[in-house]
């Protein structure tokens, strides 16, 4: 059972990535997925969850309106579409899998391995 996180890469400030997290070996697909990230030196920090029919979409309020999170039942794949990236924004991305829509990173019991993303200025 994995979560493959993709799409991250050196980017200038400004700039945009759409990240990936494809799931392999189950499709999770009565489950919330969520986007953390986790910059040296600081904790891992909530993102974005979107809920398994992806009606219900939460974004902690440092991402709103720069971030997006979607879901594509049909590929089993959750993307983050981030915009106007900043050097604030390096950090590793990571995907996860949770029962339930959650913002707190204990509910999550499926982490992907993590895709760095890094903004230069």
């Amino acid at each position: 059972v994995q979560l493959q996180a993709s799409g991250g890469g050196l980017v200038q400030a400004g700039g945009s990535l759409r990240l990936s997290c494809a799931a392999a070996g189950r499709t999770f697909s009565t489950n919330a997925r969520g986007w953390f990230r986790q910059a040296p030196g600081k904790e891992r920090e909530f993102l974005a969850t979107i809920s398994s029919g992806g009606g219900t979409i939460r974004y902690a309020d440092s991402v709103k309106g720069r971030f997006t999170i979607s879901r594509d039942s049909g590929k089993n794949t959750v993307y983050l579409q981030i915009n106007s990236l900043n050097t604030e924004d390096t950090a590793v991305y990571y995907c996860a899998a949770s029962p339930v829509v959650a913002e707190l990173d204990r509910f999550y019991d499926y982490w992907g391995q993590g895709t760095q993303v890094t903004v230069s200025s």
